[in-house]
């Protein structure tokens, strides 16, 4: 049975997994309009993940015993200043949920809720490979220049790790 103070924070989470979707889902679309598939693909396949860890923790609250809330998600911004403005925005996002991952760790060791310590962990790791993904990006972005994505938008999804 899930404590209030970890079921708590379990739903905060719940809320950033699903705004990251939304975020990856508006970067994805001003990408398409703006002539870059290949990103917008690597977008659109990162939405789909945040929503899966979305629902790998309604799923978790819901079986150890608590209440999965579906909150309402703000509106993510629509128009990014260019490509690698926005990837740097995603490794802060991405900075961002990890922070938020190592919060719940350390109320799980609090609590002595050694269950959900066990679980979060693999979001601990997803975390290091999404940081480690996004960085890749950025110094592939610094290599070829912001102006001079045509190859890169063609390969990035080779640079993709699915977890």
């Amino acid at each position: 049975m899930l404590n209030k103070k970890v079921e708590k924070i379990l739903n905060e989470q719940i809320e950033k997994e699903g705004y990251s979707s939304n975020l990856y889902l508006a970067m994805a679309s001003w990408a398409e309009k703006e002539g870059f598939a290949g990103i917008a693909q690597w977008l659109y396949a990162q939405a789909d993940e945040e929503r899966i860890h979305m629902l790998k923790f309604i799923t978790f609250i819901n079986e150890r015993g608590g209440h999965a809330i579906i909150p309402a998600f703000k509106q993510p911004q629509v128009k990014f200043e260019g490509i690698k403005k926005m990837f740097e925005q995603v490794l802060e996002h991405e900075n961002f949920i990890t922070k938020s991952i190592n919060d719940i760790v350390t109320l799980v060791i609090k609590e002595n809720d050694y269950a959900t310590n066990n679980w979060i962990q693999w979001f601990v790791t997803e975390q290091m490979e999404e940081e480690l993904n996004v960085q890749t990006i950025l110094d592939k972005i610094n290599l070829v220049g912001d102006k001079n994505l045509y190859l890169f938008d063609r390969d990035i999804m080779s640079l993709r790790t699915v977890v």
